[in-house]
């Protein structure tokens, strides 16, 4: 008892004395209260520990709120609720504003867009009816009535009828009931009432509507399909015609009274409409309402009105209109006229005012006038004098300055000042001084094409020409010329051949007796001068002809050698500095040089021949010697002869027998030593002897040795398309194709392989990536029992194979393309810099392989937009009151915000082929003890985890960890230290 006591009361223990520790008092202690020592210890831990007592009073409050009484527990939790509503709404007003705000926005907005609809069908209608008859009539109407003129004008111009009113059931969609008019048709209303239940759900679920909203309005023509929704049931009417908005309230009213009189009825119907026998009549009231159109009048009054006071003003609206184009005309037609300049112009109070600078010799602007049906009088002008500038004013101004003589004509060509003809020195001069006072800032005036007249002047243009003449005559150089005292002098170099200069004289107008000449004689190497001396000096016959082509001297035909000696030392004599003298082209025509010609064309045809070589030739005392070495298989020398016009008697020819290599003549002795198979064909290609097709191998042996005894300096002979077509070389031919295959694939290298006892052994390396060899055996007719494999598993360095690796070691973001370019593996693209940092690792790792993997066309993420979000997201904290792991609602604004700006970045990143990862932090102030604080900083990681859920955060983002008190924000012995510290920050990590 004592025991007890003291674990109740501590403070009491020095009032009890306690006797000698005894260990069977011990044991007996145990036996008798042992039990309720642990359930008052455990108790007071649990008093003592808020966060535990409020989790222990959590787990059976809910219990004990169930089985309480209603009356008890709402007496009881009112004051409390009432308290706490009170300061929650004067604390955060918004929380409530929260929580009505679905209730009601719906209600809000239908009514407003109602009022909406019916200011505009009133301000419609009232529009409409105006200026009409009734228009007039329904506004005193208005007037004597006191009410609005729209409401009147609404009253007698909608014209509608409700046809049909139906009351469905709105949890299961099943008619209560159907009233219709009496003029009205339609199909089953059982099937309506379905089709409209179908087409309010069809919109809910496409649209993800809320519950409580459907649809309003239907409108198909003139029919409108107008629905009320209430608690139980839906009224649905149909209209035909334009309703008044108003009708929206009688119809709500008919649903409201139908609920207030059958509500329970409504709730609980199940098909059965016999307990509402009453609503019938309800919805009669909305069946009987309409309004028949009313006829309308055309407003003969008010267009009379209308037309009095539109035509005088649109009379004088058009005479201003077409003033002011008359006007606007003239001012055009004035600025297009050269030497007028408008500098202002202006319409007021009816009057024409304009301005400018004006040209003397330009038109009259009043003159002007005449045609544009604008009144002179109201015409104010202001012009200036100036002096234009255009071609046709300064033309104007030369002619009556400088008065040209009628052999000169002025003009305007491209907007230059042209002057042609003749004219003397004296009017040329002023013509000259004339130009260089208009250079400046005038059009051109060009005086080059007017001629000088003056006896001088045209002495001395004859003289030029006369000059002119000469230097174009071949075989004279002027080199001096001059004019002194009207005398003329000349002087130069002139050929014998060349033309007379004093014959040249006429037709120049040049008087011979005043022209004085001094020519000295020499040769010129003009082509047509040399072939002269030329033919003079050689007399050439007349099978030779002479002529010059391209400034070369060419002689053609048939001489005798005498003349053709001649020839050549008169060419000698010319090649230095003189043309060419090409005899090239004459033919000695001697008979022992006739026989020497056709000697060598003989010569030269043997030469030509295969299997002859000539070695050595001559003519001797009118003998032909010839000797050399000559095939048996070759043509005959002396039939070869024959048709060269050579005497066979004087020809004395010594051969030797060999044996060519020629690739015809080594074919033809391959033919007659191997006797070929009809299945094998000889062939010459490329000066190789090629064999093809099919033949037995011992044939194939004798062919193998003729083609080792002729591989020294003679043609190849090339076997290897001839196919040994026995068993066993068909199965070896199929066998190294299919090795062929092996060594072609990537990543398969075959190290030996072997044919032995009809079987066939291969092994090698193989990359685990590559192609499987058992699967390479179809269509190769390789029987795969007798084939036997062993392959060593390696990784190839084939660039595929390592992009694949790399792809699956790396996961490049989406933003990061790899590829193969030319053996190299190259890496495009944006990453985030770890990814980068990890990309050069490998590309270094696999530099020492030989593999190149070029990342330098990587560039680093631009994450600027996201490191502004990841600021933003790790500078926000959800902070907790001591001992609680739930936040209060102070922090809910902080959540939905926090939860936003993770889903943008989230999003963000992606886009940018990244990943992001969101570390919760859970943390506690050092209050209690270090394991408690541990549990509750994971606690409210965790919690904040669900409530980012809740608002829209995928949960595979966020991630948890409880710090406890070991990360503290701020250091505990400052005031606000503790509050401080109990919050959950948040971590940014891109992978």
């Amino acid at each position: 008892m004592v025991e007890i006591a003291r674990n109740v009361d501590p403070d009491n223990h020095a009032h009890f004395d306690v006797p000698a520790a005894d260990h069977r008092m011990d044991t007996l202690r145990e036996l008798l209260v042992g039990r309720e020592i642990s359930e008052l210890s455990r108790v007071t831990h649990l008093l003592d520990e808020p966060e535990q007592l409020a989790a222990a009073v959590g787990d059976v409050l809910p219990s004990a709120a169930a089985s309480a009484s209603h009356a008890q527990l709402g007496e009881a939790f009112a004051p409390v609720v009432e308290r706490a509503v009170r300061r929650s709404i004067q604390k955060n007003p918004r929380t409530l504003t929260d929580i009505l705000y679905p209730v009601f926005l719906p209600a809000i907005r239908k009514s407003i867009g109602e009022k909406i609809d019916q200011t505009f069908q009133s301000l419609n209608e009232s529009l409409r009816h105006i200026f009409t008859w009734h228009g007039l009539k329904w506004r005193f109407e208005a007037w004597r009535t006191g009410t609005s003129f729209s409401e009147v004008v609404l009253k007698h111009s909608l014209s509608y009828q409700v046809e049909h009113v139906f009351l469905i059931n709105r949890n299961s969609g099943l008619l209560i009931t159907h009233v219709a008019a009496e003029n009205a048709t339609s199909e089953d209303p059982q099937l309506i009432s379905s089709m409209l239940s179908a087409i309010q759900d069809f919109v809910k679920d496409s649209f993800n509507e809320k519950e409580q909203s459907g649809l309003d309005t239907i409108r198909f023509g003139e029919l409108r399909l107008w629905s009320e929704v209430g608690p139980f049931a839906t009224l649905v009417a149909v209209i035909r015609g334009n309703p008044p908005e108003e009708l929206h309230e009688i119809i709500r009213d008919v649903l409201l009274r139908i609920h207030d009189e059958s509500s329970e009825a409504l709730e609980q119907f199940d098909g059965d409409s016999s307990q509402l026998a009453g609503v019938e009549a309800q919805l009669q009231t909305c069946v009987e309402l309409k309004h028949e159109d009313s006829n309308e009048g055309f407003p003969w009054l008010v267009v009379a009105a209308v037309l009095l006071v539109l035509v005088p003003a649109g009379g004088w609206f058009f005479l201003s209109w077409q003033a002011g184009q008359r006007w606007q005309a003239y001012v055009s037609r004035l600025e297009t006229q050269p030497g007028i300049i408008v500098a202002e112009h202006q319409m007021r109070g009816g009057q024409f005012y304009i301005a400018g600078l004006r040209d003397p010799l330009a038109a009259d602007p009043q003159s002007l006038l005449s045609g544009t049906q604008v009144d002179p009088a109201r015409v104010h002008s202001q012009w200036q004098f100036y002096q234009s500038l255009e071609p046709e004013f300064v033309l104007k101004r030369l002619t009556a300055s400088l008065a040209p003589p009628d052999t000169v004509r002025l003009s305007i060509v491209n907007g230059r000042i042209v002057a042609e003809g003749e004219a003397p020195d004296t009017w040329i001069d002023r013509a000259r001084a004339a130009a260089q006072q208009l250079s400046a800032g005038g059009p051109v005036f060009d005086i080059s094409k007017v001629r000088d007249v003056s006896p001088e002047a045209r002495a001395a243009e004859r003289w030029q020409a006369y000059v002119s003449r000469l230097g174009a005559q071949p075989g004279i150089i002027v080199a001096d010329q001059k004019m002194r005292d009207g005398q003329f002098y000349i002087a130069g170099l002139r050929d014998p051949l060349a033309a007379d200069p004093q014959s040249l004289l006429s037709g120049t107008q040049v008087d011979p007796a005043r022209v004085h000449s001094q020519w000295q004689f020499y040769q010129s190497l003009e082509p047509e001068f040399v072939l002269k001396r030329l033919t003079a000096s050689l007399a050439p016959p007349d099978s030779v002809r002479l002529s010059i082509v391209n400034d070369r001297i060419v002689a053609e035909g048939e001489a005798p050698d005498t003349w053709i000696n001649r020839a050549q030392a008169a060419a000698q004599q010319l090649s230095a500095g003189g043309p060419v003298f090409d005899i090239s082209g004459v033919r000695d025509v001697s008979p022992e040089a006739r026989a020497a010609e056709r000697w060598q064309a003989y010569v030269s045809r043997l030469e030509t021949q295969p299997g002859i070589i000539v070695s050595e030739q001559k003519i001797r005392g009118g003998q032909f010697y010839i000797a050399g070495l000559r095939d048996p298989l070759g043509a005959d020398p002396l039939s070869l002869l024959s048709g060269t016009q050579v005497d066979p008697a004087r020809v004395h020819s010594q051969w030797q027998f060999y044996q060519s290599l020629e690739p015809e003549f080594v074919l033809k002795r391959l033919t007659a030593s191997l006797y070929p198979p009809d299945t094998v064909r000889f062939s010459i290609v490329n000066d190789r002897i090629v064999a093809e097709g099919e033949a037995p191998d011992t044939w194939i042996d004798k062919a193998r040795a003729a083609a080792r005894q002729l591989s020294a300096g003679r043609p190849e002979f090339d076997i290897s398309k001839v196919r040994d077509v026995s068993p066993e070389a068909r199965a070896a031919e199929h066998w190294q194709y299919y090795v062929s295959r092996l060594e072609a694939q990537p990543g398969i290298i075959v190290a030996q392989q072997t044919a032995r006892g009809g079987h066939f052994y291969i092994s090698g390396l193989r990359d685990p990536l590559a192609a499987d060899p058992q699967a390479l055996l179809s269509g190769t007719e390789v029987d795969p029992a007798r084939v036997h494999s062993q392959w060593q598993f390696y990784q190839s360095l084939d660039p595929k194979f390592v992009v694949k690796r790399l792809t699956a070691s790396l996961t490049p973001p989406k933003s990061v393309q790899v590829s193969i370019v030319q053996g190299r593996i190259v890496v495009v693209g944006e990453a985030p810099a770890a990814w980068i940092t990890r990309a050069q690792a490998a590309s270094e790792q696999l530099s020492a392989d030989g593999v190149v993997l070029d990342v330098s066309q990587l560039r680093e993420l631009n994450l600027a937009e996201l490191n502004y979000l990841r600021e933003a997201i790790q500078t926000t904290d959800i902070f907790f009151s001591s001992g609680k792991v739930v936040p209060g609602p102070e922090q809910v604004p902080v959540l939905d915000r926090l939860a936003d700006q993770i889903k943008e970045f989230a999003q963000n990143a992606r886009k940018s082929g990244v990943t992001a990862r969101f570390m919760l932090t859970g943390h506690s102030d050092a209050t209690g003890r270090e394991t408690a604080n541990a549990s509750i900083s994971a606690a409210r990681a965790e919690t904040v985890r669900a409530l980012l859920n809740k608002r829209g955060v995928p949960p595979e983002l966020l991630l948890v960890r409880g710090a406890g008190t070991f990360e503290p924000l701020v250091p505990e012995n400052i005031q606000t230290g503790s509050s401080t510290n109990r919050r959950v920050s948040v971590t940014v990590n891109l992978d």
